[in-house]
Formats: structure tokens, C-alpha cells, sequence
């Protein structure tokens, strides 16, 4: 199943997921399995659970689009554990269509999650994986990559949005 995905503005995105607890059970693999399908359809690199509504501590990651199942990333209930180095690029989010900002990141990342049947589980990435680690785990904890743009560029990002909702082009 193709779920929408929540946009900008929604409170979903703005509180902290509440953390898994019952695993290996065949809802949560349904889950995982649609998150994926939803993240492809929108043509993402990483989507987690707040994206699509649901205030669990979920995140997918491909950085191959599809093209490679062993690139296929699940984290449930992950934190980030160590980050180095420093890298710079435009992100985007899917919940902020249309909208891209430079934003610095780590260039190197590792997460310590669990797997869909509760098994602890690290994961390291440098660049791409490293951004979408951070960036998911951060929408796990309520904040938008916006948080780290200066505060008049967040500021126009809000009134563009603002007017696209008074359009009724969002949401």
C-alpha cells in the first residue's frame, strides 16, 4: 500500500515517534514493506514513519532507488552513535516538496538500530547513506532539516508554504 506523504506543517513531523516494541510480528513487516513502496513511488532515498502519519520510531533507507536489495535499510528505534567529518550539500525532503537547501552533515555516520525482528543491528554510511542516516533519524525526533538552515531562509520556507496552503496547493 502507497501511503500519502504528510507535508510540512502537519504537527506529526514536529514531536518525537514513540518507540517500537512488539517485533517480528506480520503488521510491522506490512509496514516496513509499504514504507518502502511509499518512499519509491515518491521517489525518496529515506522516509520514516511521521512521513506517512504514524508517530513510530521507523525509518527506510535505499540510496540505490530500488536498484539494489542489499542497499534496502530498515532502523527501528535507532540513534545515531558516531559522526565525523563534515560534508555540505543540498537536501530535500519529501514532506517539504519542491524545496532543497544546503545543509551540513556529517560525512560519515553510524547508527545502532534494530532490525525488523528486534535484533540490534549497526549501520555506517559515508556521504548519501550518512546524510539519510541523520536526516531520518532526525525526523524521528520531531526536527526537519530546516532546523539547520539560518533562520531567514526557515522563515521564507514557512511563508511559501503559508501561501501555498492559502492556494490550496499543500497538504
Amino acid at each position: 500500500m502507497v501511503y500519502p506523504i504528510v507535508k510540512y506543517g502537519d504537527p506529526v513531523l514536529e514531536r518525537p515517534a514513540a518507540a517500537v516494541e512488539e517485533f517480528d510480528t506480520p503488521e510491522l513487516h506490512q509496514l516496513i514493506a509499504d514504507m518502502f513502496e511509499s518512499m519509491y513511488t515518491a521517489k525518496g532515498v529515506g522516509l520514516a514513519a511521521p512521513q506517512i502519519g504514524i508517530s513510530r520510531r521507523i525509518a527506510v533507507i535505499d540510496c540505490s532507488f530500488g536498484e539494489d536489495e542489499t542497499e534496502k535499510v530498515v532502523l527501528i528505534n535507532p540513534q545515531i552513535v558516531e559522526v565525523a567529518g563534515a560534508q555540505t550539500e543540498e537536501e530535500g525532503c519529501l514532506s517539504l516538496p519542491g524545496f532543497r537547501e544546503k545543509v551540513r552533515r556529517g560525512r560519515t555516520a553510524t547508527a545502532r538500530a534494530q532490525d525488523a525482528r528486534g535484533a540490534f543491528i549497526e549501520v555506517s554510511g559515508n556521504d548519501l547513506l550518512a546524510r539519510a542516516l541523520q536526516h531520518e533519524i532526525d525526523h524521528l525526533h520531531g526536527k526537519l532539516y530546516v532546523a539547520y538552515v539560518s533562520a531567514l531562509k526557515r522563515d521564507l520556507i514557512r511563508r511559501k508554504v503559508r501561501k501555498l496552503v492559502k492556494a490550496g496547493e499543500w497538504g
